[in-house]
This record gives C-alpha cells, structure tokens and sequence, in this order.
C-alpha cells in the first residue's frame, strides 16, 4: 500500500468513526428528531459509500484529514449544493409522471368480464384495464364539468381525455354509458346506434351486479351525448379518406355545381360550390388532387373566398356542366389499392365509428 492509499484508508476510517459516533446519538433523540436528521443520515451514508471508490489526490487526503471533522463539512458542502439534487429530483419526477402517463394512455382496452379474464389467467390485464376505465369515466365528468358553459361544450374538452386515455379507451367509456342509458332520449339515436355496435359485455359480481356500471358517466345526458359526438367527430378526422369517400364527394360536388341556372360566384363570373369541411378536414394534398382528376372540368380551381370560410370549387361559367365524373385512370387504381394496403390493418378491438 502506497502513502495516498493509506492516507485514503485513515480518511475512511476517520469519517466512519464520525458517522458512528453521529449515529449513536441520533438513536439517542425522540422520534420527531430522528426525522428531522433522516435526510442528513442517508446523505453521509452515501457520502461514506462514495469514499469506498473516490479517489482523491494525496493533498486533498491530507486536509481532509487535517479538519475535525470531515464529514460534517462533507455534508455542508453537499447541502449548498442541494439545489442541483432537487434540480434532478424533479426531473426524475418529471419523467417518471409522463412514462406512466404514456403506460397510461396505451394500455390496452380489455373487453372481457372478470370471469373470462379469470378462466384465461388475465387478471392482471382486466384489472388494470377496469380502473382505468373508472378514472377515465371520472376524467370525462370533469372535461364535461369544466368545458361547458354558456350552453356549449369546449372541443377541448375531448381532447383533455384522449391525451389522458388514448381515444380507444375514451369511446369504449362512452359506449358503455350509452348503452345503459339506452332508454334516455336525451342521447341521439346515432350514437345509440353506434354504441350497439362496440362489444361491451356483462360483468355480474357476486351479487349480480354488474360491475360495468361504474364506469359509466354520470354527467348530464345530454352534455354526454355532445361529448360523444365530437369524440367520434375527432375520431373520424384521424382516419385516411377512402377512394370511395372521395368519389361520393366528388358526385356531390358535380350536383352542386350543375345545380345553379346562372353563375353564383361573387363576381358572377365562375359557378362555385363549398367542398365538404369534414373532406378539407381529413383531406391531404393526394387526396385532393385525387378530387380534382374525378371532376371534369378544365378550368377547376380549388379556393378560398374573401370574407367567406372554406374551400370552394370554382369552374369557369362557359364549362359545359351536363358532364359526367370522370374514371380513375387504371394506374390510379392500382396506386390507390397500394396505399389501401400499406395501411396497418385495423386491431381486432379498433372501434367502428
């Protein structure tokens, strides 16, 4: 052993000492003191753990030696340096919150009632599936509670549990609700058409009840319809647009447009008709050129009106209008039916909109 490894080896034993005779007494005081110094004891311990590997030069070992007390000056200097470990305190609180609220949002969605889920050793995905479904239940209460006002509800409001939940589970909750409430006409009869179409099976506890209901929204049926319908609305606009969706509106917009007996832009110079929002919504540049090549008119323009909102098709009002949709070219087909099957096919539990 070298001078500075046995200069390391006094120091150790030195601040071992310390730490002992810190101990000791520490023992000695009432409990609300004894957690009052918690933190400072596990900081020298770790501080002691860390001189097992530290090496310092033979300098620094010797005035470290040379102090009464090293220790205590060990722990001082960590403490005015506390604000750096709060600093990573917080982070590591940061970023342990947003990994779980990750888990959170993608934890599968668990359909099955507890029986099932016994039978088939799933318990564990069932159990966490149904609390997550109550905190979103109680998650959409609030969104409701806290967006509406002045007799309307805030788009924000589904978007403030979808970044909770993901939309799965958000519609799953929501179909459960509807189809218990199946007899209140406050709930229109599209979602309760919709809601029929979602698997949500009966879960009978020991006492014949059935555990679903509590993770049915208790909000205003009403407000809960509302909520509803902007979550499939949201839901819809995240799909791609299908060749035949983009045909349909492609006829629409043809009937539009052969419908007026004189030009009915501004200016009266073009025939107009407005493009679906819910199509400019979900549309991208493809899918509009995809528009433009089914219309058959050479001088189609796609655009935007002063002082008026949306997109509108404007054709010149010498365009002969009696014309039909034209054909997807053959090549169109085919790249069509390629991005089609690109696609990720849908989860066996996805839901139908």
């Amino acid at each position: 052993m070298n001078m500075n490894e046995a200069l390391q080896q006094s120091l150790y034993d030195k601040l071992s000492r310390e730490q002992d005779k810190y101990r000791d007494w520490l023992k000695g005081q009432p409990p609300e003191e004894i957690l009052h110094h918690s933190y400072e004891y596990t900081v020298r311990e770790d501080i002691l753990m860390s001189m097992e590997e530290l090496t310092l030069s033979e300098a620094e070992t010797r005035a470290l030696l040379l102090s009464p007390s090293p220790m205590a000056i060990l722990y001082d200097k960590f403490s005015d340096l506390e604000t750096g470990y709060m600093d990573t305190i917080r982070d590591s609180i940061e970023d342990t919150a947003k990994d779980e609220a990750k888990k959170l949002r993608e934890l599968p969605v668990y359909p099955y009632p507890a029986d099932h889920a016994r039978e088939n050793g799933e318990l564990d995905a069932y159990r966490a599936s149904f609390r997550a479904n109550v905190s979103c239940k109680d998650a959409i209460e609030a969104a409701i509670r806290d967006n509406y006002r002045d007799n309307r509800l805030d788009t924000a409001a589904v978007g403030q549990v979808a970044e909770q939940f993901g939309q799965e589970r958000m519609l799953y909750v929501l179909a459960a609700t509807v189809r218990h409430f199946d007899y209140d006409g406050r709930i229109s009869r599209d979602n309760k058409r919709w809601a029929n179409t979602i698997p949500v099976y009966e879960n009978k506890d020991g006492m014949d009840s059935d555990r679903s209901v509590q993770f049915v929204v208790c909000s205003h049926p009403g407000l809960t319809d509302l909520f509803l319908t902007q979550a499939r609305h949201e839901q819809r606009l995240r799909q791609p647009l299908t060749a035949d969706e983009i045909k349909t509106e492609a006829a629409r917009l043809l009937g539009k447009l052969q419908e007026p007996v004189q030009p009915n832009s501004p200016g009266g110079t073009h025939f107009m008709a407005e493009v679906s929002r819910d199509f400019m919504e979900r549309a991208g540049t493809k899918d509009t050129a995809a528009l433009q090549k089914l219309l058959p008119f050479s001088t189609l323009a796609l655009t935007t009106l002063k002082d008026r909102r949306g997109v509108f098709a404007l054709i010149g009002k010498d365009e002969d209008r009696s014309q039909n949709l034209r054909r997807p070219s053959v090549r169109s087909k085919l790249q069509q039916a390629s991005a089609e099957q690109k696609q990720p096919a849908a989860k066996k539990k996805d839901l139908e909109l």
